[in-house]
């Protein structure tokens, strides 16, 4: 129920933004430019707002989106309404434009203070928490569902590639499982290559008269190396944690499953490769170019959360970890108490 509404309100923008286009281009307009014209300008700056507005009150879609909307109909408007018959909307955008120019900004610094704040709070509420956790928390408590983990996952990325340098000290119950795993070996190598690619590439289509895809092609591939840099670093700052009765399996902020002890059915010392068909579902992203050597196995299906909130059910999880004998050695003692 709730997909069909948002697919309505999708559908009535859409169908009121093309019959606007076909209206201004058709013939009847070409004869009636001076009377269609404010009525236009009355349907862009008011009508499709109130009505969407109308049909978003109720649901999760945030109602700030009501200006992209109107801003969105204020530009086709200005490219279908012959200059000289722009009054009523060159109006709009001289006092009333600002306006709303004022109110985003205001509610960005609102939105900002407030997410200060519920950080802080959250970080006092969870102090075991890490970064990435706490910022997902956070998140959830300002900004629609769908955004959530791709606005967590960028900003993430910043925060462990390029501002936390600190070194962490594991405690007894944290587990590193970056150092024989050759994972951050493998993410070093894939950054090199796109440098080398970027260049090269830049390079050889730099005589090009096309200098804005040039441009436009360079920028995707550093934004993507620094995507890789950030996914890298973060293996080094989310340990593996054994906490309350709950083992908490990150690889970095790419991936992440919560297990409760008592599900546990054994935990198997081994590096074999797995075969194609296998079961096993490998916590690394980048499968078997990343070595394993612990397979845990479950009681029960859980669910494993990917980049971007991609989930994943599984039974069995082979990783990496550097200290794997004292990792069993806690996880069994855990389950026999059970």
């Amino acid at each position: 129920m709730i997909l069909q509404r948002k697919l309505s309100v999708f559908g009535f923008v859409t169908l009121s933004f093309l019959s606007l286009y076909f209206i201004g281009t058709s013939s009847v307009f070409e004869t009636e430019t001076a009377r269609l014209s404010p009525l236009i300008t009355i349907d862009v700056i008011l009508t499709i707002p109130l009505v969407y507005f109308l049909l978003i009150r109720k649901t999760s879609i945030p109602k700030i989106t009501v200006i992209p909307i109107t801003i969105t109909g204020v530009i086709l408007a200005s490219y279908i309404i012959p200059e000289e018959n722009q009054s009523l909307l060159s109006l709009f955008k001289t006092w009333v434009l600002p306006i709303v120019e004022l109110f985003v900004l205001a509610y960005i610094i609102f939105k900002v203070r407030k997410t200060i704040r519920l950080f802080k709070e959250n970080r006092e509420a969870n102090a075991q928490a890490d970064f990435f956790t706490i910022l997902k928390q956070t998140s959830t408590d300002i900004l629609p569902k769908f955004i959530v983990i791709p606005f967590a996952t960028e900003i993430a990325v910043i925060y462990y590639g390029f501002i936390h340098w600190k070194k962490r000290k594991l405690k007894t119950n944290e587990f590193s499982y970056h150092k024989n795993s050759g994972s951050i070996g493998l993410y070093m190598a894939l950054i090199l290559l796109i440098a080398v690619e970027t260049v090269s590439l830049h390079a050889l289509l730099s005589k090009s008269s096309n200098m804005v895809g040039v441009w436009i092609l360079t920028i995707l591939s550093t934004y993507t190396g620094i995507q890789i840099f950030g996914f890298a670093k973060s293996l080094l700052k989310r340990p593996i944690i054994i906490e309350n009765d709950k083992l908490y399996i990150r690889y970095g902020i790419m991936k992440e499953t919560e297990i409760e002890i008592n599900t546990v059915a054994c935990v198997e010392i081994s590096s074999k490769d797995l075969e194609k068909n296998s079961e096993v579902t490998k916590m690394s992203l980048l499968g078997g170019l990343e070595a394993h050597n612990l397979i845990i196995h479950l009681k029960q299906p859980n669910t494993i959360v990917g980049l971007y909130g991609i989930k994943k059910e599984y039974q069995s999880l082979a990783l990496s970890i550097d200290k794997k004998e004292e990792f069993k050695i806690q996880i069994e003692k855990l389950i026999t108490k059970d």
